[in-house]
């Protein structure tokens, strides 16, 4: 999120966000001054950095994780709060591009992130309104079509978990004239995102680490034996390093920043609907996401409000005004909410990889790094996460499977990335509205 839209919630230090004025208390974490000695130094509280070094600290490792703001300041904190499954890539892309072995691997993580986010939760106590399936809305036939495949396509890898709906059953679940079908995933749900990466920092300190906030890395000097992380007052001297910024590590380390592009996406929460209101929108409880590239999520908070997002600005800016952007497309799907009263809106960036498929990777023999989410980051992250911790333990068998998948540069690099999405984006939003 750019500073010039960071509208700070008072005294959090989290940019303004339903999220921020409604998160669980946490202590205030000490910024990082002088030289610190430790065995893991993860750069960033996110999910990516919470959930390996959350692994690890369990494994019994001393670990050290530096955040330049607030835990989940950055996607973590601000996302749609929406557990689903897979990667932005689908298995039918990952296996045209990178051969059945690597789609049968890909395949048999799909759900892991999840079942990651769920055990934390319960072994922790965590505090985040979690709650079951999400739902997937078509607009079309062909959308519809889409489901069917990747239905058949995840039976294929073991996971029947998605439940296909028409026009009728759908009605059960979501009170809009806007859509032809869906399909449920009985394994997806949702939460909130700031709370549950709150729980997850809480519960890495049970375990004995150390999380040092508002101390952002300048940069990792690998011309040692060991690596070293200077921050602006200090550094950490470690055996390993584990780069968890995503699109939130800036230029710290130049060689990861023209891997992946900033994306920005806009959510806004209305006024408490009540009870009464709120099921006669969503009956089931369920979050919802539709099935177009340029897409609108939505689901109901704890205390009924809705929460609706979607839009995309490539480069990682933020919309002049979030609530002109997103207000005609919530009332397209929900009429019966024109002139509802918008509480919070905001804005937050994700790491977008051209090939959509999240990178591992390492520089050197003991820098490590994940990011490149696309989007679908909330699973992803918590699974890359352990897939880090077991590499730094020794079991390189499913960290080997992704390093090795080839990294995919954006065209024109980092000059024309941003212009070359922009087209992209346009062709298939335009793909979107004409329906084909």
């Amino acid at each position: 999120m750019n500073a010039h839209a960071a509208h700070e919630v008072r005294g959090t230090g989290y940019p303004g966000s339903y999220y921020a004025a409604s998160a669980n208390p946490a202590p205030e974490r000490p910024a990082l001054k002088g030289v610190v000695e430790t065995e893991i130094c993860v750069v960033g509280a996110g999910y990516s950095g919470l959930s390996a070094a959350l692994h690890l600290a369990e494994k019994g490792y001393k670990v050290v994780v530096l955040e330049g703001a607030k835990v989940g300041w950055g996607a973590s904190g601000r996302n749609g709060g929406q557990i689903v499954n897979g990667l932005n890539a689908g298995l039918d892309v990952i296996e045209s591009r990178y051969g059945a072995e690597a789609a049968g691997h890909v395949g048999r993580m799909l759900q892991e992130g999840a079942k990651i986010i769920r055990e934390r939760v319960e072994k922790y106590d965590i505090q985040c309104d979690l709650k079951d399936k999400n739902l997937f809305t078509a607009y079309n036939a062909r959308h519809m079509k889409a489901f069917e495949a990747k239905q058949a396509l995840w039976r294929r890898h073991g996971m029947d978990d998605h439940e296909m709906l028409d026009r009728e059953a759908l009605r059960r679940h979501i009170e809009s004239d806007a859509y032809a079908g869906g399909m449920m995933d009985h394994s997806g749900g949702h939460m909130h995102p700031l709370n549950l990466a709150l729980g997850e920092a809480a519960a890495f300190e049970k375990n004995g680490g150390v999380i040092h906030e508002q101390t952002r890395v300048v940069s990792v000097d690998q011309s040692g034996p060991q690596p070293v992380v200077h921050t602006g007052n200090g550094e950490v001297r470690a055996k390993t390093v584990l780069l968890c910024g995503n699109a939130y590590l800036g230029y710290a380390v130049p060689e990861l920043e023209k891997r992946v592009m900033p994306v920005s996406t806009q959510v806004m929460a209305t006024e408490p609907l009540g009870e009464e209101r709120a099921k006669a929108l969503l009956p089931t409880d369920v979050c919802v996401e539709d099935a177009r590239y340029i897409l609108d999520y939505f689901r109901l908070s704890a205390d009924k409000r809705l929460l609706f997002g979607g839009g995309t600005v490539y480069g990682g800016a933020d919309p002049k005004d979030i609530k002109a952007k997103l207000l005609p497309n919530m009332e397209k799907v929900f009429p019966q909410l024109k002139g509802v009263r918008i509480d919070h809106a905001w804005s937050g960036n994700f790491a977008l990889s051209f090939s959509r498929v999240p990178q591992l990777g390492r520089l050197g023999s003991n820098v490590y790094f994940a990011h490149g989410y696309s989007g679908h980051g909330v699973t992803g992250s918590h699974l890359f996460g352990r897939i880090l911790s077991e590499a730094v333990d020794g079991d390189l068998s499913r960290f080997d499977v992704f390093e090795k998948l080839p990294y995919l540069p954006f065209p024109g690099g980092r000059t024309f990335r941003v212009p070359y999405s922009v087209i992209g984006s346009w062709w298939y939003g335009l793909r979107d509205r004409l329906g084909v």
